[in-house]
């Protein structure tokens, strides 16, 4: 189970969007607090370049999909959930696309609040549906 590697990639992304220096030597010290194997660091590094490389499209299916909550304006947990769910659902296939919400919404739980759970976990859902539309 990827749990622990999902709530990894929350404090890295979390992280991140708060000190520019979240490199290397911070991700490693993650990996380690965090007990991660190497299936589950390989796993955590996709994601994260996953999100590097389409964080402005991610930006820009939030601002559609929430609009009274465009990216700039969530919660920075908020924010560092949907990315990982989104590049789970969008780019990496081995995840059904309800784990990803089903993770998104405990991760939430825990760290954000049980409104957004249900907020993230709407959003994904009309994102998935368009998905499965096109």
């Amino acid at each position: 189970m990827r749990t622990s590697a999902r709530e990894t990639l929350f404090k890295i992304i979390f992280a991140s969007q708060f000190n520019s220096d979240c490199g290397e030597s911070f991700k490693s010290a993650m990996y380690k607090g965090e007990k991660l194997d190497n299936q589950d660091i390989s796993y955590c590094e996709s994601i994260l370049k996953i999100v590097e490389e389409h964080r402005e499209e991610f930006a820009e299916i939030l601002d559609k999909h929430s609009k009274l909550f465009p990216e700039s304006r969530l919660f920075p947990a908020d924010r560092s959930i949907l990315f990982i769910a989104l590049a789970e659902i969008l780019y990496f296939g081995e995840v059904p696309a309800a784990v990803s919400v089903n993770e998104a919404a405990n991760i939430a739980s825990k760290y954000s609040s049980a409104k957004s759970a249900s907020f993230l976990s709407g959003i994904l859902a009309e994102i998935i549906r368009e998905k499965n539309s096109v």
